[in-house]
């Protein structure tokens, strides 16, 4: 193996006994040898694997098609229910209209052309979306709407031309859909009903199923929605301060899309001639929404070895890192690589997602792409090393199998301020890790160029 010792520091300490009887003098001097040694002649393996669906498990919806040489056809659309607002204005109200608006982030949230003109349907659901529920729902949304009844559509592009300059300066470009007055009025009689039907989701999913929304028009670009809410029009007639009768006129933003629903985006993917026959060769390759994960085989016996054959009595774990070079696959869409990946034992993978769970660092791990080194760094497998070491016997199969997927990272960010010196400090967590459910991306993982790097301390006594 290659070790090689970085720094090697010659502690001398002298202890010395007195007493009043100088015949009685006594010293000895320890000689502590302290060295960092590190370890990186470690090899994994590895393949790809497919990921033929994912769980929804996003607020993010997805709307649109692609057809590129380099990455393959994708098309998405999108069921959702809606969560409302706990109390809205009833007194002196009268329903005017309802619009459905979905807000789009215009420095990430597309990949294609932004001119194209692009048509989209919208249908009412017929009957309560399942849970959970899978980006092959596309198979069985024909069981949730009416095809013959659409109930409001829209050719819209993603471009700001010829728009007002404070519409161009939002960070996000909109998609007003008008949906009927006849809806609006129900679901502001469902309140009038009941206001329970309002505070609980599960009741108001059963007076309103929600919406399917479908791509129907062009090709050429898929969008990110990043928030999905109606609104609903009302006004109230009323008298200026002079008496005078007028009519004011309100918008309620009363039905948003949040984590507490079911929404769904039902994707259909076909892998391109290039990608498949560079997965039939063997690359390793990451595709997604859907399309390929990865498999390896970490080496952490391989490592515990080194690791106890090297370190003798007295040493401390420093670190054990992990980095995974990349090859970004050229394309003409400005399909890029996922900005975050997962490596989470394969055998708890499903269990990770269904039950929202965080990277511990020991069966899962969050890797971040750098875009300057183009690679993903996972900089901290200290714990799943001390854990592994602590066990007498090596790690099984299934403890060292991992699956490789690309994800999203929601993060919330928190001020606390200080008593004693008045400023506040954001804190920023990670409050979700769910699949990558969003625009397509892709990359080549250069596995035969990946870096294990254990580094540890080691104390060697001599007297």
């Amino acid at each position: 193996m290659n070790r090689l010792t970085l720094t090697a520091l010659a502690v001398a300490a002298v202890a010395v006994t007195s007493c009043d009887n100088s015949n009685d003098i006594g010293a000895s001097i320890i000689n502590d040898e302290i060295s960092i040694v590190t370890d990186d002649d470690f090899t994994i393996a590895g393949k790809c694997i497919r990921n033929e669906k994912v769980q929804s498990r996003t607020t993010m919806q997805l709307i649109g098609s692609i057809d590129a040489t380099e990455y393959g056809s994708l098309y998405s659309d999108f069921v959702t229910q809606f969560m409302p607002a706990a109390t809205i204005v009833t007194e002196g109200v009268v329903i005017d209209g309802l619009t459905l608006r979905m807000a789009i982030p215009k420095s990430t949230g597309y990949v294609g052309d932004t001119i194209v003109p692009m048509g989209l349907e919208v249908y009412e659901l017929t009957d309560n979306l399942k849970y959970p529920i899978y980006s092959s729902f596309g198979d069985e949304v024909a069981n949730y709407y009416n095809p013959d009844k659409p109930i409001a559509s829209k050719v819209y592009n993603f471009n700001t031309a010829g728009l007002s300059d404070s519409i161009k300066a939002l960070s996000y470009f909109e998609i007003p859909v008008d949906l009927p007055k006849s809806l609006a009025q129900r679901l502001f009689d469902i309140y009038i009903e009941n206001k329970e039907n309002y505070l609980i989701p599960e009741q108001f999913a059963k007076k309103f199923h929600g919406l399917y929304v479908k791509s129907n028009y062009g090709d050429g670009r898929v969008v990110k929605i990043g928030a999905t809410m109606m609104s609903l029009k009302y006004h109230i007639d009323g008298k200026t301060d002079a008496g005078k009768d007028t009519v004011y006129n309100y918008v309620g933003d009363y039905y948003g899309v949040s984590p507490e629903i079911i929404t769904n985006n039902n994707i259909t993917y076909q892998m391109s001639k290039n990608l498949e026959n560079r997965f039939n060769a063997g690359e390793n390759l990451l595709v997604a929404p859907i399309g390929l994960d990865m498999e390896i085989k970490f080496p952490i016996n391989n490592i515990r070895d080194s690791y106890l054959t090297g370190a003798g009595k007295l040493a401390v774990i420093n670190s054990l890192s992990f980095s995974l070079p990349v090859e970004e696959i050229d394309n003409t869409y400005g399909i890029n690589p996922p900005p975050y990946i997962l490596m989470v034992r394969s055998d708890k993978k499903a269990e990770f997602f269904a039950k929202n769970q965080i990277t511990d660092n020991l069966t899962s791990f969050l890797g971040t792409y750098n875009s300057t080194d183009k690679c993903y760094e996972f900089p901290d497998l200290r714990a799943y090393l001390t854990e592994s070491i602590k066990n007498e016997n090596p790690a099984s199969e299934e403890e060292y199998t991992f699956t490789i997927t690309p994800v999203t990272v929601n993060t919330e960010t928190d001020s606390s301020s200080s008593y004693y010196y008045y400023y506040t400090t954001p804190t920023t967590t990670i409050s979700s890790i769910v699949p990558y459910v969003e625009t397509p991306v892709m990359v080549k993982i250069l596995l035969d160029d990946a870096k294990i790097s254990l580094s540890y301390s080691k104390q060697t006594v001599k007297i």
